[in-house]
Parts: structure tokens; C-alpha cells; sequence
């Protein structure tokens, strides 16, 4: 017999809930609502959207980065510039003694005399070939050694190139046939000095970084947003930077998640302001849209509630209040950003939510 009764119990109140769900209104007297402080607030139109600050990362863009190495095994006897220095495309910014610089030297003057030999013993058979002197075999036997000893010579002179010669120093090296021993490290970019990798009277190894030099003007800043904070989100939104000027955009969306703390990658490219940023600096930022849709709302976060796996906000009504569906676009510090069925002259309800929800669902007596 109880369990016949808890069953009708049952089944009553879950009457009297839906019933009360699916009312329009919200009936609570004057009375009532002073009794249970209730506060409400009109709703703003929401002209720009923006995130909640994020945290990000100032990074170098990959493409304006380069690392100068040293191209030969020698001693570096002489640096000229420092972290932070400013420099110019083509400056030296170190000097490297190398004894294997020489033998380079030596080997590509005997493959410059070779190949001067084998171009006269060429020219002098193609004339023989021509009177029918000598025969074909030997003319394109001489030819076919001619050109090996020419591939040869552009080996070394590649080589040559290789050890940080330019091609100033291979002529007039061809030319006057005096050596050198010393290489110049010089800048291949405009840019700045982040890094001096090793210092004057150091030995280094062929291919052992020297310099780290970059170009400091567009920047990237790496924000690792979590998922939810993605919604919206697309190229071409406008970024800034907390205290400071820095303005920029999304470039790119990395849809990669990390699995430890379930974040993605926005990359936004600097343009304005770079001048207040550098790499590695730890900074925040707010990602902002221009709002396209006209019927979008500011209120205030805690009037929203979830239902049902839905969004809803209490409108003030001559009786009561009216449980009103929304969508919930975006949130941002203590605001909401919504759309819905609204004219922009509503007025929700802020304090007391969890009472008059209570009140909605049938849970609760009167006041």
C-alpha cells in the first residue's frame, strides 16, 4: 500500500513539474519578490564580442629566423657584435681562423690549372678533328676529360663557397692565387641579435652555431585556449594586448589538442605595437569580433541558467517573470553574450535565479 502511495505521489509531482515547466509566466507577487530580494536588469546590445583574457606567448615567426654556423673547423679570433645588436643584411659579425681553409684554397687552384690544360688540349684537337688529322676517338676522349676535370673545378669552387669564401674572394683568389685563412661570418637578414652562441678565442666544429639572428617585426603570439573558448573563433579576428598597444589577428587555428591540459593553438600574427613585445615574453589577451548579428545581448552571466541541456533567462513580466530560451554565444568576465527572442527592452532577472527556477520547475511552496 506505501508503495502504491509513493508512486501516486510520484507521478503528481512529476505532473505538477511539467505543467509548471510548460506555463508562460512565472507567477510571484510584489510581496514575494521583495521577499526573496529579487533584482533585475536591463539587457545592452552587444556592439563587440570579446574573450576572456587568455594566456599566450610572444614567439619569433619561423620563416625570420637564421642561425649562423660556422663552415669550417677553426678558432673564432674575433666576434664583432652581441646579443641584442641591431645589424644589416651582408655585416660580418665574426672572423674564424681555419687551416682547412688553405688546403680548400690549394685544392681548387689545381683544379683551376687542370682545367685550363684540358682546355687548351681540347681547343687544339677540335682543330686537328676539323683538318682530319687525328681521329674521332681521340678528339671525344679529349672532350670527355675536359669536361670531367671542369665538373671537378666547380666542385671545389662549390666547396669554396661552402667555407664562407663569396664569390669576390674565389676571383680574386683565381686571379692572384695568394691564400687566406680567414672566414667572415657575415648576416644574411636585417634583423637583431637573440643569441651569441660562442665567444672570441673558442675552437669550434664545422656546422656549430654561432648566432641566432631575427627579424623582429611581424611577431606571433601562441595563446593555448581551451576548447570551449575556440567557439566563434576564426581567422581575421582582431587580437590585443593587455597593457600595451600590440594589435593583431588570427592567422591560424591549430585544431591539435594537447591532451594533458586540453588546449589548442591560436597563432596571431603582431603587425602594431611589436616594438613594446619580445620573444618568449609571457603576456594576455583578448580576441574581439565585431558583432554581425544585430539581435545579440550583453547581461550579466549569473542570469543564465541551464535546463534541460538548454539556456534560459527570466524576463520580468506584469506577473511574474517569463522563462525565456536564449543562445548562448559567448562569455566574457562577468557577462554573457546572447541571442534570442528579444527587442532589446527586456529586463531579466539577475539575484534570486535559483528561487524563481525552483518556482518554475514546481519545487518549493509559495513564499
Amino acid at each position: 500500500m506505501k508503495l502504491i502511495i509513493n508512486l501516486i505521489a510520484t507521478y503528481l509531482l512529476t505532473s505538477f513539474c511539467l505543467a509548471s515547466v510548460a506555463e508562460e509566466v512565472i507567477r510571484i507577487t510584489p510581496k514575494q519578490q521583495q521577499n526573496l530580494q529579487l533584482q533585475v536588469m536591463a539587457i545592452t546590445p552587444a556592439s563587440n564580442i570579446k574573450s576572456q583574457r587568455l594566456p599566450g606567448e610572444i614567439v619569433v615567426p619561423v620563416n625570420q629566423v637564421r642561425v649562423i654556423s660556422s663552415p669550417q673547423t677553426g678558432l673564432l679570433d674575433q666576434v664583432m657584435v652581441a646579443t641584442g645588436q641591431t645589424v644589416q643584411k651582408g655585416q660580418v659579425l665574426a672572423h674564424i681562423s681555419s687551416p682547412d681553409l688553405v688546403t680548400l684554397q690549394r685544392d681548387h687552384l689545381q683544379a683551376l690549372s687542370q682545367q685550363r690544360l684540358a682546355k687548351n688540349s681540347l681547343d687544339r684537337d677540335a682543330r686537328l678533328y676539323k683538318d682530319g688529322i687525328i681521329a674521332e676517338r681521340r678528339y671525344l676522349a679529349t672532350q670527355s676529360s675536359h669536361d670531367e676535370i671542369s665538373a671537378q673545378l666547380a666542385e671545389r669552387r662549390q666547396a669554396l663557397r661552402l667555407s664562407g669564401m663569396g664569390s669576390a674572394a674565389i676571383a680574386k683568389l683565381e686571379s692572384s692565387g695568394v691564400y687566406t685563412s680567414s672566414i667572415s661570418l657575415v648576416s644574411p637578414i636585417d634583423g637583431t641579435v637573440l643569441e651569441q652562441m660562442a665567444v672570441a678565442g673558442q675552437r669550434i666544429d664545422f656546422s656549430m652555431p654561432v648566432y641566432r639572428v631575427a627579424k623582429l617585426n611581424p611577431l606571433w603570439l601562441e595563446i593555448r585556449a581551451p576548447i570551449e573558448a575556440l567557439s566563434g573563433v576564426t581567422n581575421g579576428m582582431q587580437v590585443s594586448i593587455a597593457n600595451t598597444a600590440a594589435t593583431g589577428k588570427v592567422i591560424a587555428i591549430v585544431r591539435n589538442v594537447n591532451k594533458l591540459d586540453q588546449t589548442a593553438l591560436i597563432r596571431v600574427e603582431i603587425v602594431s605595437g611589436t616594438e613594446a613585445l619580445s620573444p618568449g615574453q609571457l603576456v594576455e589577451a583578448e580576441i574581439s569580433q565585431a558583432n554581425t548579428n544585430q539581435s545579440s545581448y550583453s547581461v550579466p552571466k549569473a542570469s543564465v541558467i541551464r535546463h534541460g541541456g538548454e539556456n534560459f533567462i527570466f524576463v520580468r513580466a506584469p506577473q511574474g517573470f517569463e522563462p525565456r530560451k536564449i543562445t548562448l554565444i559567448n562569455t566574457q568576465a562577468n557577462q554573457a553574450i546572447i541571442s534570442g527572442n528579444l527587442n532589446g527592452k527586456e529586463k531579466v532577472l539577475v539575484t534570486g535565479t535559483s528561487a524563481v527556477k525552483a518556482s518554475w520547475l514546481g519545487i518549493g511552496g509559495d513564499e
